[in-house]
């Protein structure tokens, strides 16, 4: 129906009544009228059509006229990022007297003073508000501080909605009415006092609306879950039950989601194995656990606690692959070269037994210092062994441009009131590399099994091209660095800018035709 309205508009440049638009498409029934409303309701947020004062209609063509969201600062401007699909803009500068109400997130109509280099714009209409809930400190007259700073609204707690909260708690509030820039709101929970150990971890988890706890059908599903594996559970599936498989993870590590395994075969190539646990296998599509871990999406990592994406009788029980016990995985056996190439591979639905829960550090003392910890001793040429291949892979990667960015990370050491009362710096030593590269090679393994079956769907995360403008960037930067870029550089996709720099250590011009 949209593309007959243009159609219409298109023809007759005089504004209509949407009675008008009814009769000129040649609706008669009551439900075409009820889609042409709802139609032009849309056109209109997508400014398609605009609406004059007296209630009629015209093709939108005001190309000083964009949707886009608000992107505010903590300062007396906003960004709106345009998002239709007119000509190409860059974002548009709002001052925070011309935002007319309108927050960061709102979807939004901005007229553009003048498009420029840096177009400034004045906000017209808010089209769509997603905020619903705050989070925020009880203040003494009972409005609420906003711990989002780019939330510039007045909210008032209802008398009788406060939920028995303090001057000093922190709440999570749900908006009600509106006027303006003004909101009534009630408390939907009490997170604790400001001062309280943990309030202020627990303020971030409800300002981003993390489910902390699982509802009554998840936790009902749970009863149906073993602890353990049964017979009937491993049939079909290979027994790899007898081979030395092992995981390494982190000290503090209760979720255990992958192993390992690594033998020499007669030919000299390596034979890797990745196992995956098998959560499929126990969250079935459809179920209350799916449509949780579909609405959670990844487990959440805070300063001092986990929010997991699964319960924990899954997460740290029987999906994790915790030593000695049988678990459910998924196999990846990758056949790899002395050069690094994956010969071949299968991958299929496992039953294993992991021989034990390493440690990075005292994988790192052994690969690194030579030193060998208790309880591994008949491990270590497992070690030694993975270590050549993870170095092997590492080369292969970095000579097809692999940037080893090797920045440092910190970690937060919290006390047992939830205090932060040191930062450190997390080692990434040789162990947490084999892995990476270990699981990057099952990744890149399983990425080109499914792609040679061009009918199954399949999620990749890729790097696309880049803009015309982050090339031009990259040139300058060389430029600045006294390099000279000839050629097609910018017709084709950029070689990866470590490489290029190792190419122009000994001469001042590079091309690429």
């Amino acid at each position: 129906m949209k593309e007959q309205i243009l159609g219409l508009f298109k023809s007759n440049n005089k504004a209509l009544t949407i009675i008008e638009i009814n009769d000129l498409l040649g609706l008669t029934t009551v439900e075409e009228l009820r889609e042409l409303e709802t139609t032009i309701l849309e056109m209109e947020t997508n400014l398609e059509l605009r609406r004059t004062n007296k209630g009629k209609y015209l093709r939108h063509d005001d190309l000083l006229e964009r949707k886009g969201i608000v992107l505010s600062a903590k300062g007396d401007y906003a960004f709106v990022k345009v998002i239709d699909d007119k000509p190409p803009i860059k974002d548009v500068y709002v001052a925070s007297s011309d935002l007319n109400g309108a927050i960061h997130g709102d979807t939004v109509v901005v007229k553009i003073d003048k498009i420029e280099a840096k177009p400034f714009g004045v906000i017209k209409t808010i089209l769509k508000r997603e905020l619903s809930t705050v989070v925020g400190e009880v203040m003494d007259d009972y409005t609420l501080k906003l711990d989002d700073e780019k939330i510039k609204l007045k909210v008032f707690l209802k008398e009788n909605k406060r939920m028995n909260s303090m001057p000093g708690h922190k709440v999570l509030a749900k908006l009600l009415d509106r006027e303006n820039d003004y909101y009534s709101a009630e408390v939907l929970k009490v997170i604790g006092h400001k001062n309280d150990p943990g309030v202020d971890i627990l303020s971030i988890v409800y300002k981003y609306g993390i489910e902390v706890e699982f509802n009554d059908e998840v936790i009902d599903e749970l009863n149906n879950i073993p602890d353990s594996v049964k017979p009937e559970e491993m049939v079909g599936r290979r027994d790899l039950r007898d081979e030395v498989i092992f995981t390494i993870d982190g000290d503090d590590t209760k979720d255990i989601d992958d192993a390992i395994s690594i033998e020499v075969l007669k030919n000299g190539n390596y034979k890797l194995g990745v196992h995956i646990a098998d959560v499929s296998y126990y969250v079935k599509e459809g179920t209350a656990l799916y449509n949780s871990a579909m609405d959670r999406g990844t487990s959440v990592y805070l300063a001092d606690r986990v929010i997991p994406m699964l319960p924990h009788k899954l997460s740290n029980g029987i999906c994790s692959l915790n030593p000695n016990v049988d678990r459910l995985a998924i196999s990846c056996i990758m056949e790899i070269d002395k050069s690094g190439k994956t010969i071949s591979h299968e991958i299929f639905p496992s039953v294993i037994r992991s021989r034990i829960q390493m440690t990075y550090k005292k994988v790192n003392k052994i690969l690194e210092e030579n030193i060998i910890p208790e309880g591994y001793q008949e491990f270590v040429d497992k070690l030694k062994l993975m270590s050549e291949l993870a170095s092997i892979l590492r080369k292969m990667k970095i000579a097809r441009g692999y940037i080893d960015f090797d920045i440092d990370e910190s970690k937060i050491i919290v006390d047992d009131n939830g205090k932060a009362i040191d930062v450190t710096l997390r080692n990434r030593g040789t162990g947490e590399k084999l892995i990476e590269d270990f699981m990057i090679a099952a990744n890149e393994t399983v990425a080109e099994h499914i792609a040679s079956y061009e009918f199954l769907p399949f999620v990749y995360r890729i790097h696309g091209t880049p803009s015309e403008e982050k090339i031009e960037q990259f040139i300058s930067y060389v430029s600045s660095c006294g390099y000279k870029l000839t050629g097609k550089f910018k017709e084709i996709y950029p070689t990866t800018m470590q490489k290029i720099l190792e190419q122009l250590k000994d001469k001042k011009e590079y091309s690429i035709f």
